[in-house]
């Protein structure tokens, strides 16, 4: 239960709660499946907005409208990362102020309202202006996704659902890649008309998700610390309500509490302080987990479509069967190696995941530029790749966003994702684009084995420097600032 607590001279508002250990206690129930399903949603947007870029990019090539080269298809991805670059920072400053929950529809509207109007493009700078907007509002999602997560989660599955939902990125790329598969067809549609459906397609989807949004609650941890002890607690007892309901026995405590001042929000220079100051160590490896994942994935997945059609002769139309297996394999990674980041330990499969996607891309590079693979063993190849990738990429997500106190988390998780994919991922689209524009097989293997060293980099940084936050309650991996004794 919960206490507020006025100090004497009314300059402190004390609250008293035992909300976390109380959410860290519950056991799985349909809450939890709904709060994976809500928010595992926005990587399903991802994933179709970015298989949609890369898919389409042959038909964009073709379009009598756009007419783009090879470069403007990378300059466009780019445009996309830099908005989420920027929104991500935006946004996420917005969610550690003003709450998780409004902040799920603010973002969501700019998504839904520029992928919509993508579809109605008529150069390449109105088509980078609306990937840009549509990138910030998917990168306003991950700050305050992320830190719901975190939140609402028991400490015991924290790592597994986090993996989950991160790699449901891929079920959105299998979407856009059969999406492709229909409205690229001539048969089906006219292809200068199918790449504008393909969008409003996504627009589509997040009207829909507008509505699933409804049911979710506030953090009642981020309620807590803003003084609204009373809302978090009906939030808490709400869903333990809804699960004794499913037949579930909880425990009655009594539960350890924690003391914390209330607070508006955390100034700019607490947090400088924090990040560069009380955790630099934390902050160097989690900036360098997210700069590494992000080089490997937008690099090789913005033009995963260009590689297939230049060096390989696959038609536009046919890129999105061949991107299905490879969503799957995405897919595959975080499920099924997602519970041992919670047993094994956060350390040993981050290090593990990260070293055997660079070994990997390493050798699958000097088989591409010796010319002994087909674009169906190609596929296998990166198949295989990604499912240690798909889960190392997640846990890039979900190290920066319980590393890090409670008041600042949604900031964080937006300035380790801003820096980390403008350092990676925003230049590794035009990059690869460039070299495959050279037609050369040994120029792309140069950015290949770049891709494969910075992945194993990152594996060393953890390997010496990485904590071990499994099945430990966020409060004790890291304080709140807030915390009094």
């Amino acid at each position: 239960m919960d206490r507020l607590n006025g100090s004497p001279d009314g300059a402190e508002t004390i609250v008293e709660t035992d909300i976390p250990a109380r959410l860290d206690r519950l056991p799985w129930g349909r809450f939890h499946w709904l709060v994976v399903a809500a928010l595992g949603i926005t990587w399903i947007l991802d994933g179709l907005e970015v298989t949609l870029a890369g898919t389409l990019s042959g038909a964009l090539k073709a379009s009598p409208v756009l007419q783009f080269s090879n470069s403007d298809v990378g300059l466009a991805g780019s445009a996309y990362l830099a908005g989420a670059v920027l929104g991500a920072l935006f946004f996420g400053w917005l969610t550690d102020r003003l709450g998780r929950k409004k902040l799920f529809f603010i973002t969501l509207g700019v998504y839904l309202v520029a992928t919509a109007a993508t579809a109605f493009s008529w150069n390449l700078w109105t088509f980078m202006l609306c990937r840009f907007l549509t990138g910030a509002g998917i990168g306003g999602e991950y700050a305050a996704i992320n830190s719901t997560i975190q939140e609402l989660i028991p400490a015991r599955v924290r790592g597994w659902t986090d993996l989950v939902i991160n790699g449901s990125f891929w079920v959105g790329a299998a979407l856009g890649a059969f999406g492709a598969i229909v409205l690229l067809d001539p048969a089906v549609i006219d292809p200068e008309w199918g790449w504008r459906a393909a969008f409003l397609s996504g627009a589509l989807l997040a009207l829909i998700i507008l509505f699933m949004r409804m049911w979710l609650p506030e953090s009642p941890r981020w309620l807590m610390t803003h003084g609204r002890a009373p809302e978090a607690e009906a939030v808490v007892a709400g869903i333990e309500a809804r699960l004794r309901a499913e037949g579930h026995v909880l425990d009655d405590g009594p539960f350890p509490k924690v003391r914390l001042a209330a607070r508006r929000g955390t100034r700019l220079a607490e947090v400088a302080e924090t990040l560069l100051t009380r955790y630099r160590q934390r902050t160097a490896v989690g900036l360098t987990l997210m700069a590494a994942q992000a080089f490997f994935y937008n690099a090789i997945f913005f033009t995963y479509a260009l590689v297939l059609t230049d060096f390989y002769g696959i038609p536009s139309s046919h890129v999105g069967w061949y991107i299905l297996p490879f969503a799957a394999g995405n897919v595959l990674g975080p499920l099924l190696l997602g519970r041992l980041f919670d047993t094994l330990g956060r350390r040993p499969m981050i290090v593990f995941t990260y070293a055997m996607s660079g070994v990997l891309l390493a050798a699958t590079g000097a088989l591409f530029a010796a010319g002994v693979l087909t674009a169906t063993t190609q596929t296998l190849a990166w198949m295989v790749i990604f499912f240690f990738a798909s889960a190392a990429a997640s846990s890039a997500y979900l190290t920066v966003s319980e590393n890090f106190p409670l008041e600042i988390r949604a900031l964080a998780i937006a300035i380790f994702y801003a820096i980390g994919t403008g350092i990676g991922g925003v230049a590794g689209p035009w990059l690869f684009g460039a070299l495959i524009d050279t037609g050369s097989r040994l120029s792309l293997l140069s950015g290949y084995l770049l891709g494969a060293g910075l992945m194993l980099a990152a594996a060393v940084v953890m390997a010496l420097y990485g904590i071990a936050a499994e099945r430990r309650p966020l409060e004790e991996v890291s304080r709140p600032l807030s915390f009094r004794d």
